[in-house]
């Protein structure tokens, strides 16, 4: 019999509290090609530039790679902290370049606002549900999460109250096709937080790593952009990563001057600076509008694979359950019957060669369990049809 793992160190207090991601735990599964994994939430490699990055960092590094190849400032190379500023502020933002932040994958941005932001048993106000992600990442730092209610239409703004409030180190929020719902905050609701964060002195942390993803509806305004008009306190995080390729690993943080001081601060001590060549290619590749050009074609693989899956739950689940129907993202949310635990049937589907991620983790709070999360961005339409016909099957079972 093998002997139990024994740890050669003594790990810390923080180490100790590490969990695996659930997703992760999942993705093992689908990694055999007969799994139909809805479980990732992965953009589709079909909307990877593949030449055009090729051909950036060609040029990098002909025109310019012993500096590329450099060391570089923390804060980030100048160029591209220009134009994600000027970014923003077609959008409606008030931003200058030093208030930009590159970081290694907005993930990375979280991470660090953790670390100059949260101490152990401080109070982070967090959607119910939320990012998993982001739960995993301030969870090193020991908050105690407060989940804010929310509902078809996302959070509820009244619901941020004085006494939910009291104390909070910031309030995390991902307005826009929200990961796990799809949900999207309307007008009203973006203006009513950003103006309700402000009257409380609530910082405001907008993840929007989807926005750029809207395949239908009209684009709203960011609460980065909402906030400079009542004086709330928002910090923004954007990522290349759904808009190019995820393995640049490349996003950035907007925030006011001293908190963009005190991330650099905290970065140095990580990883000195995020890597100067897959700035300088990424800019090189955004600097004369071939993002523009290339969003159409990325949001129309969503667009349609999205369609697929929304045609097919339709056709294949029983009316006692529900969906969301997003604008934009990757991301379907399901609720079934009270009865039904989504844990259990994802064991079952899994026999059947589906996967999916059960509602439970995305939830700081009392998890919802007979709720799931369902990705549509790297599934083909045929393999969309099939594995939702096999889940349908199993939820009316039990329906």
């Amino acid at each position: 019999m093998d002997k139990p793992f024994e740890p050669a160190c003594v790990f810390s207090e923080r180490a100790q509290q590490l969990t695996s991601s659930a997703i992760r735990e999942i993705l093992k599964v689908t990694e055999r090609p007969e799994v139909i994994s809805f479980a990732g939430g992965l953009p589709s490699p079909a909307g990877f530039p593949v030449e055009v990055v090729r051909e950036a960092f060609d040029r990098v590094l002909s025109s310019n790679g012993r500096a590329a190849l450099q060391y570089g400032p923390t804060e980030g190379y100048a160029p591209l902290r220009e134009w994600v500023a000027q970014d923003l502020n077609r959008a409606g933002a008030s931003v200058t370049a030093d208030q930009i932040l590159i970081v290694s994958g907005s993930q990375q941005g979280l991470d660090l606002l953790g670390k100059v932001l949260v101490d152990r048993d401080s109070k982070v106000l967090v959607e119910d549900p939320s990012y998993l992600g982001a739960l995993q990442s301030f969870s090193l730092y020991q908050p105690r999460f407060a989940p804010v209610p929310t509902d078809d239409g996302g959070l509820i703004p009244e619901a941020l109250t004085p006494e939910l409030a009291e104390g909070g180190r910031f309030l995390y929020a991902l307005p826009n096709f929200q990961n796990p719902t799809g949900r999207t905050l309307n007008r009203e609701r973006r203006e009513a937080l950003v103006l309700r964060a402000a009257q409380l002195g609530l910082p405001i942390v907008e993840d929007d790593p989807y926005g750029e993803l809207r395949y239908a509806g009209e684009p709203l305004p960011s609460l980065l952009s909402l906030g400079r008009e009542c004086g709330a306190n928002v910090i923004r995080l954007g990522s290349f990563s759904k808009v190019l390729a995820p393995g640049l690993r490349l996003g950035y943080i907007a925030a006011d001057r001293g908190i963009i001081h005190k991330l650099v601060q905290a970065k140095q001590a990580t990883d000195l600076h995020t890597p100067t060549l897959t700035q300088m290619a990424v800019y090189e590749m955004v600097k004369d509008g071939f993002l523009a050009r290339h969003l159409p074609t990325v949001r129309e693989i969503y667009r349609r694979q999205g369609r697929a899956m929304l045609e097919a739950v339709e056709r294949e689940f029983p009316a006692s359950a529900s969906w969301t129907r997003p604008e934009g993202g990757m991301f379907l949310w399901v609720t079934l019957p009270s009865h039904i635990d989504s844990q259990q049937l994802l064991m079952q589907a899994i026999e059947q060669n589906v996967a999916f991620v059960p509602g439970g983790p995305f939830y700081a709070g009392t998890p919802s369990r007979n709720t799931l999360r369902l990705s549509f961005a790297t599934v083909p339409e045929d393999r969309i049809q099939a594995g939702i016909a096999v889940l349908g099957k199993l939820i009316r079972q039990q329906a």
